[in-house]
């Protein structure tokens, strides 16, 4: 075996791009929440970007290598410790056999991922070694990492050290600013809806998770229900309930909703819903399709 897991950390699972074209099926796209760090971790290793990864979550685990290999490390900062000593994240790191890596405090963001110079020998399951956390299927075993669980890793190489350009390492203050375009019913609502919406700080509920981000804050004034037929999610929409806190589904979440969708979380700005916790503060901006295509294009084109 390569790795054994002493501790699993509270919620610790296989991810890589995620599994695409099944949500007519009622199959979300799973996958790492943020794309980005999971991509930045993979490239520090020479790895295929969407190579699998352990997506960890806000309380983060011990890990026990039992062979020699190059890691990384990206998203979340937490402290971070080899055999006792700091370790950081966004470069290479080495371990050798009976290394044993311990995630400690968490000092910002919500989720790490960290990558390995090899293959993490995980059946696919419908295009993807992501584990669907909700439908609980897919990654190692079907379910999120355990106590003593072993992965086996394949084709390990030793890479060279290697590290991100300051200039690329994340940010997450825990105050955040999302970006979004208009949906399908966003003419349904009012402008003092519209305007209440926009101009308010909501906060992230401890009830969020992989599912959907639900925010705290004052509800919108919904004094006649918008009646609609349900119909199509995908990550990044928010819905109104009747309650008016806004949910924003996220990469396990229905793929079929039946409340008023008043906006969509732009493209660029989805990997930040991986990051959001408990009592995050966000407030969120309209822009326009032009300028949200743009900065998808830009994005595309950013060479590491």
């Amino acid at each position: 075996m390569s790795m054994r897991l002493i501790y699993s950390g509270l919620q610790t699972s296989v991810q890589d791009a995620g599994r695409f074209g099944y949500m007519h099926i009622g199959i979300s796209r799973s996958g790492a929440m943020d794309h980005r760090s999971m991509e930045l971790a993979n490239w520090l290793l020479g790895n295929p970007l969407q190579n699998p990864v352990l997506e960890v979550t806000l309380i983060g685990p011990i890990i026990e290598f039992e062979e020699s290999l190059s890691i990384s490390i990206t998203g979340a900062r937490f402290e971070l410790f080899l055999n006792g000593q700091l370790v950081f994240n966004n470069e290479v790191i080495q371990v050798n056999a009976g290394d044993i890596l311990e995630f400690e405090r968490l000092e910002e963001g919500a989720r790490a991922y960290i990558a390995f110079s090899g293959q993490l020998d995980i059946e696919v399951t419908l295009n993807s070694y992501s584990t669907h956390l909700t439908c609980q299927f897919g990654g190692h075993e079907n379910h999120q990492l355990k106590d003593n669980d072993r992965i086996k890793i394949r084709n390990i190489k030793i890479v060279p050290l290697n590290s991100l350009d300051n200039s690329q390492h994340p940010y997450f203050s825990g105050n955040y600013l999302l970006r979004c375009v208009n949906s399908v019913e966003t003419s349904k609502f009012s402008e003092e809806q519209i305007l209440q919406f926009y101009q308010q700080k909501f906060y992230v509920s401890p009830d969020s998770n992989r599912m959907g981000i639900r925010l705290l804050g004052t509800p919108l004034e919904m004094s006649s229900s918008i009646e609609i037929l349900s119909s199509g999610l995908t990550e990044g929409t928010i819905q109104i309930p009747p309650s008016g806190l806004p949910i924003v589904s996220s990469v396990d979440g229905q793929t079929i909703g039946g409340y008023p969708r008043i906006a969509n979380v732009i493209a660029t700005d989805l990997p930040l819903l991986g990051q959001l916790k408990a009592n995050d503060k966000i407030n969120f901006t309209l822009v326009n399709l032009d300028y949200s295509d743009k900065l998808f294009k830009q994005a595309q084109d950013y060479k590491l």
